[in-house]
């Protein structure tokens, strides 16, 4: 049975608007068993670790990822490791050194969380980062107008893999809803899958 592993960002939640909408559009189409979004932990090593107990409950080849941010950078590792697919909305690459200049007291805007992200956390991601990409398995969703991180980041990083490149929105991707039967379709996922 074909599966959607959601995976949020930095100090985001399953409460994310883009985790919802997903779920929302699946539950519309009697596909709310085939969606998972954990609530991943600050620790990248917790997240590595929760991320890799669900792909044993989950066919990894049945399995699409679609992460956000931070959430797309766990989705590469989890493509690589597990041989799953992977949707990347504005992905975060190298996040061990976006994140560095973040060290301190930090809060996670849906949980209120509060904890310390330290340099081992930035050890942690950096642990993380594949060697390689299996191109094949990746399709990155960007915005140029993405205010967070620089998209040409991900294209650069993901060249050679299915890339669709907006003009204008932001770091929540604007048309992700829009977006939804596209990228299910790709996922393998449509109404009575």
């Amino acid at each position: 049975m074909r599966q959607i592993l959601y995976l949020h960002g930095f100090n985001s939640s399953p409460l994310s608007l883009k985790s919802r909408q997903t779920q929302a559009w699946l539950e519309a189409r009697g596909l709310a068993e085939h969606f998972h979004c954990p609530a991943l932990p600050f620790s990248p090593a917790a997240a590595a670790a929760m991320i890799e107990d669900h792909f044993t409950r989950i066919d990894p080849l049945q399995t699409t990822c679609i992460g956000s941010s931070l959430g797309g950078f766990y989705a590469t590792w989890a493509a690589e490791r597990f041989a799953c697919r992977a949707v990347l909305i504005n992905p975060a690459v190298r996040p061990y050194r976006l994140l560095d200049g973040l060290l301190g007291p930090q809060r996670n805007l849906y949980s209120g969380e509060e904890y310390i992200l330290a340099a081992h956390h930035m050890a942690e991601l950096a642990a993380l980062e594949p060697a390689r990409l299996s191109q094949a398995r990746y399709w990155l969703l960007a915005e140029e107008g993405d205010e967070t991180l620089d998209y040409r980041d991900a294209v650069a990083y993901y060249a050679g893999c299915r890339q669709t490149v907006h003009e204008g929105g932001d770091h929540g991707f604007q048309r992700w809803q829009g977006m939804l039967p596209e990228v299910m379709a790709w996922a393998g996922l449509t109404a009575g899958s």
